[in-house]
């Protein structure tokens, strides 16, 4: 069924993630078909694929965002069905409609779905009715100063402060006082502004929630199947963060207890049955460490970035299971983990303060051993360009337990060799000797204390 119904699929995305989904399309017999820009022309992934199509110069907006020329590509190139990775187009919701009305298989969520998750405080008022906990924070949008400022005396400081489009941590700051919310609520009016997350002219769309002081971020991987079944997949813990953006990933979180991971997983379910949910998506949460309780914070409708933690601890293949849903299939999942994984994210990025630093590859040798996994987008002679998310590569490592997956880390931290541009593999190995990490007691203001410790 899966090879009559997909046959071939093009992926709209670049890098590792590109390549990644690249090397399950093939091992599953189907074609796979790469897009890229003039700037990825010598990249893995489009060398790895069957067929690879260029759309246009390095400028996202005129390649990987452009959603024309991406269906230009798949229709020349025979796809039936279009795979977006994550990032540019994959919470796209008319671009996702663009798809199915041209006939192809759209490989993710209904464009439904992506609505209904695009907007937080819609996404936040239907999981509230869904009996999903949510902090305390507005049912609507907050367009002026003035009513942000009551909401903030009914919720109470501190309060997190963010626009009701977006993601990735953009316009979201923490205010602790009247004076901070002014500044933090210009902050997310000039995002919203931005990135059109909301209409400008009517003012910007805001959202106002009371902010959990020692939170822990973790999610969990759920899996929506064409017979109404919704599956929690385990949960992973993303708390090692700087500017809101995660860095480091494990699964299971090393920070809540059985009887709260039980809830988190029946909440998600619960989340997923509220929209119909098709396919892999994320239920993002935050947990007081202090109280081991937890509340919705988003949910991501895609593949995420960390996804490969969940595939070690569970021996699943997402990419697959995106491929059979969409392809009509309701495959048997069971939900049963072991092990612990730990996913580090290797950025072109000053060690220190994570500023990008693009710049041409001048040695690259990956780390390879029992229980290491890297899932790349670059090699030794490409360049990091200043157009694109500097990720580079995701260092996966697995053990039996939690102290085994951070030897592994060790190792292969120290093992994982790149050269020419600045990157984060310093901070990796910083991480994995502190003390706050190795114990598994941390929460998501660990690198600033990390940061503060160093000055």
């Amino acid at each position: 069924m899966l090879t009559e119904t997909l046959g071939a699929v093009l992926v709209a995305n670049r890098g590792e993630i590109a390549r990644r989904v690249i090397r399950t399309v093939r091992r599953l017999g189907l074609r796979a078909i790469a897009v890229y820009s003039e700037a990825d022309a010598d990249l893995p992934f489009v060398r790895e694929a069957d067929e690879a199509v260029l759309i246009g110069p390095a400028n996202p907006q005129v390649s990987y965002l452009d959603a024309g020329k991406v269906l230009e590509a798949a229709r020349v190139a025979g796809a039936r069905a279009i795979h977006p990775g994550y990032g540019f187009l994959a919470e796209n919701a008319a671009f996702a409609r663009a798809v199915i009305d041209a006939g192809m298989v759209w490989i993710g969520p209904a464009p439904e779905s992506i609505d209904q998750m695009g907007d937080k405080i819609n996404a936040r008022n239907l999981m509230e009715d869904a009996g999903v906990p949510v902090a305390a924070g507005t049912r609507e949008p907050v367009t002026d100063l003035e009513p942000a400022l009551r909401a903030a005396g009914r919720i109470g400081y501190p309060v997190m402060v963010k626009t009701a489009g977006g993601g990735g941590g953009i316009g979201m700051s923490v205010a602790h006082d009247d004076e901070g919310l002014a500044k933090a609520f210009e902050q997310a009016a000039r995002a919203a502004a931005r990135f059109a997350a909301g209409d400008v002219l009517d003012g910007p769309a805001i959202l106002l929630e009371r902010y959990i002081e020692r939170a822990r971020h973790v999610e969990v991987q759920i899996l929506g199947l064409p017979d109404g079944t919704v599956v929690a997949l385990g949960e992973r813990d993303c708390s090692v963060q700087r500017r809101h953006q995660k860095v480091v990933e494990e699964s299971p979180s090393p920070g809540i207890t059985p009887e709260l991971r039980e809830r988190m997983l029946a909440a998600a379910v619960r989340a997923g049955e509220a929209v119909g949910y098709l396919g892999a998506g994320t239920v993002e949460c935050l947990v007081d460490a202090d109280a081991q309780d937890f509340v919705f914070l988003e949910m991501n409708t895609r593949l995420q970035v960390e996804h490969p933690v969940t595939e070690l601890v569970t021996g699943l293949d997402m990419v697959e299971l995106q491929l059979r849903v969409a392809a009509g299939e309701s495959p048997e999942v069971k939900a049963e983990t072991g092990g612990h994984a730990i996913e580090f994210r290797v950025y072109a990025e000053d060690p220190k303060r994570f500023f990008p630093g693009p710049g041409k590859i001048s040695a690259w040798r990956e780390p390879a051993g029992e229980g290491v996994r890297v899932d790349s987008g670059y090699e030794e002679g490409n360049t990091v360009t200043p157009f694109y998310d500097p990720l580079m590569a995701k260092l996966c490592v697995f053990g039996a337990t939690r102290a085994e997956a951070l030897r592994a880390g060790r190792e292969a931290v120290a093992g994982f060799v790149v050269e020419g541009p600045k990157n984060n593999l310093p901070f990796c190995a910083e991480l994995l000797d502190n003390a706050e990490f190795v114990s598994g007691d941390y929460d998501t203001g660990l690198i600033g204390r990390m940061r503060a410790q160093r000055t």
